[in-house]
């Protein structure tokens, strides 16, 4: 089980740790509603240095992005980012990930912590069609990078203090490289997987302990807490993000999960899946990814059926919680055709009881 350079914070601000895609991972401190709350009113830190990070550079590193991602990597600019996902050649998807534009021969890839084997292997395989080699033009720094996410309204607010660069005007998925916390070559970016506003902090691991230290006594002032894993998995479902292995596999198409807004059809772009993926575009297809609030009281967790008044089975739930903020259960499901509208009646079976929800659009939540 790997560490990475915050663990020993954690122990000692009392984190439940759990093993999480290799990693020894802080879940929760003082509670998940608690820390939830926080991040939603002042602002809150997440561990993220388990995710993995891939370069990709050289003169055909726009061409192989092209070609491996669903989105389209060229109305990039430098200091832009894009959500974008991995197709695999059957309709499923690899991996959603965030591509970073550093210049036109310089990106980095940002991926799932639990799947960076299968995404390095993906790339490696279709890195050779460009003469894009393992080690030089594609290399995996995920085990030399730390990452912390600083989320919530005050955020920003409270990173400022930390760097002479002007950054509570960023725009929303734009990054730049700053001096930060005197640590130079600081990777800050503001993505966001919470809906709460605020930035993402990439240092060597070696500045990992500097950068907490600093953080903390940045954020002092705004009641700053450490937030552990749990929070952020209520914190984007609140917000319908996807979530990999939950809501969106090697199963699932990006069309079928409502992600079609990152598929580009450009008679520039030719990328795997391309044609499978626009025949479902102009067909449709037979199950959607549709959110769903509970009516009765009942909390929807991961793998509960969902079934229409009659008790047929319209699919089942890929993520569920209590929203911390609306009180109310919450979830997502893949629903058969005819029960995508909202406002929709839906079931959903609960220790063998069929709990009345409705289905609606997402966000759940909006601040």
């Amino acid at each position: 089980m790997k560490n990475t350079p915050f663990t020993e914070f954690h122990l000692k601000a009392g984190a439940r740790m759990v093993p999480f895609a290799g990693y020894n991972m802080p879940v929760e401190y003082t509670g998940i509603n608690e820390e939830h709350i926080t991040v939603r009113e002042r602002v809150g830190v997440f561990d993220v240095s388990h995710m993995g990070e891939f370069w990709v550079t050289g003169p055909a590193a726009l061409k192989f992005l092209q070609y491996i991602t669903s989105n389209d990597v060229s109305v990039l600019f430098d200091g832009k980012i894009q959500y974008s996902c991995l197709p695999n050649g059957k309709g499923g998807i690899v991996d959603d990930l965030l591509v970073y534009r550093f210049n036109k021969e310089k990106y980095l890839l940002v991926v799932n912590a639990a799947n960076i084997e299968k995404d390095w292997n993906w790339c490696v395989k279709n890195a050779g069609k460009f003469a894009i080699r393992p080690g030089k033009e594609l290399v995996n720094a995920s085990d030399e990078i730390a990452q912390l996410a600083v989320q919530g309204p005050l955020a920003l607010k409270a990173m400022q203090k930390l760097t002479k660069t002007p950054v509570t005007d960023m725009e929303y998925y734009t990054f730049k490289e700053i001096t930060f916390a005197g640590i130079e070559n600081v990777l800050f970016s503001t993505t966001g997987y919470t809906g709460a506003g605020g930035c993402e902090i990439y240092v060597k691991n070696e500045d990992g302990p500097k950068l907490w230290n600093a953080v903390f006594e940045a954020g002092k002032e705004f009641n700053i807490k450490p937030i552990g894993l749990g929070a952020r998995d209520t914190l984007r479902l609140e917000m319908g993000y996807c979530l990999y292995g939950n809501d969106i596999n090697d199963q699932t198409s990006a069309i079928e999960a409502g992600l079609g807004w990152i598929i580009k059809f450009t008679d520039s772009k030719d990328f795997i899946d391309k044609e499978l993926l626009l025949k479902q575009k102009n067909e449709g297809v037979e199950k959607r990814l549709k959110g769903f609030v509970m009516i009765d009281r009942g909390i929807p967790r991961q793998h509960y059926e969902v079934v229409d008044a009659n008790g047929n089975i319209l699919g089942e739930v890929t993520s569920g919680t209590m929203s911390p903020m609306l009180k109310q259960g919450i979830g997502m499901a893949y629903l058969t055709k005819g029960f995508w509208k909202p406002d929709t009646e839906i079931f959903i079976r609960i220790r063998n009881k069929d709990l009345k929800a409705k289905v609606v659009n997402l966000p759940f939540y909006n601040k």
